[in-house]
């Protein structure tokens, strides 16, 4: 059976059986949240607030007009931050540019921190260009520059999202996750700016083989213009540090399954890969996720890419929905924020025009939304 009619035959089955995990708990439908913010032009991927309620926004360069990669939301609007020229892509000068931002955070001590893959258009990045960047925000001024070297980020990985503890080390440590190359986990000693790679290859941070979610009532592929479909494979993306910092929870984009890896294995530069991977529990299923966030309570938080929706993850393991609504198609990065909200970007990334045969299907706006949590961050100072 050719692959298209195969797809066809099966999209109901898949459809119905995709959530079919243990303890996967409904919760209301109803359309709980509240729209931040609506974005008109380029396509955002991430979002972070700062403790006086400050949002920051990014927007990757993957083939939109995008003229700043990092942006402050001021009156609802996104305005070039920290400066216009820091965000003009350079390529003469990757250190001193945001080539391609993947993720803004605020760490606990109020600090914006910009990762930048260097790697506009997923083309490839060499030295200067993957780097993690942070901002002093009462001074809106750089403070900090700490540049990846090859063997840590080769020219394939694609740095995603970070977290970080800042009880480690001397002035704490960043953890990344790594979508690209092998696949890992990326350990950054912000003291010295030494990194170091763990978990790289490890089963755990690989996308499930002929992995085949439903998004919108098709089978998401890779769907070149004129050839057949191919299965959409990417690895470790979500990443979120449990409450009292002592695991570290990650999945691959093309999963259903969650994992955790002690952080003290991970923070360890003397430690061997397989001490490393003795730590790593399977933590079961988990709906089809890109960002996850943790908050004070202990819980964990998704989007669930299938249903248009976003789901907490209880201690226990069990699972419930929060937000359901037809505008929440692809929910990416998630934040927690000091207001006790849960932000959310929805981005629409399944309709690029990869996976349909060269059409774009993205209908802005594009949006940021939050809704009501009553919890915290996890501040780890």
């Amino acid at each position: 059976m050719k692959r298209r009619t195969f797809l066809t035959a099966t999209t109901a089955s898949l459809a119905s059986t995709q959530l079919a995990g243990p303890a996967y708990a409904s919760g209301s439908t109803a359309k709980n949240y509240e729209v931040v913010a609506r974005f008109w032009g380029a396509m955002p991927t991430g979002v972070t607030v700062s403790r006086r309620g400050r949002v920051f926004v990014n927007f990757p360069r993957w083939g939109d007009d995008v003229p700043f990669t990092v942006a402050e939301l001021r009156g609802g609007k996104p305005v070039a931050y920290p400066d216009a020229e820091v965000n003009r892509e350079d390529p003469s000068d990757l250190a001193g540019h945001f080539q391609s931002v993947q993720s803004v955070v605020v760490d606990p001590a109020d600090r914006l921190w910009i990762l930048d893959t260097g790697s506009p258009l997923f083309a490839g990045s060499s030295y200067g260009g993957p780097k993690l960047v942070a901002v002093d925000l009462r001074t809106d001024r750089i403070v900090r520059k700490i540049l990846f070297p090859p063997e840590v980020v080769p020219a394939n990985s694609y740095p995603n999202d970070v977290r970080f503890d800042l009880r480690r080390g001397a002035e704490g440590m960043a953890f990344i996750t790594d979508s690209g190359g092998s696949n890992g986990v990326i350990v950054v000693d912000l003291a010295t700016g030494r990194s170091w790679r763990r978990l790289a290859g490890h089963p755990s941070v690989l996308a499930d083989e002929q992995f085949l979610p439903v998004i919108e009532g098709e089978p998401f592929m890779v769907r070149p213009a004129g050839g057949e479909p191919i299965y959409y494979e990417t690895g470790s993306d979500g990443i979120a540090l449990s409450a009292d910092g002592t695991r570290f929870y990650y999945c691959p984009l093309s999963s259903r399954r969650l994992h955790s890896v002690s952080t003290d294995a991970l923070a360890d530069p003397d430690a061997t890969d397989a001490e490393v991977a003795a730590t790593v529990e399977d933590l079961g299923f988990k709906p089809m996720a890109d960002g996850l966030e943790s908050d004070d309570k202990g819980r964990l938080y998704g989007g669930d890419l299938e249903h248009n929706a976003i789901w907490r993850r209880s201690p226990k393991g069990t699972y419930r929905t929060l937000a359901q609504g037809s505008d929440l198609i692809w929910v990416d990065t998630l934040f927690v924020a000091s207001d006790r909200h849960l932000y959310a970007i929805a981005n629409q990334l399944n309709r690029l025009s990869p996976f349909h045969e060269g059409n774009d299907l993205r209908r802005k706006p594009y949006l940021l939304v939050r809704l009501w949590i009553d919890a915290g961050p996890v501040w780890l100072v």
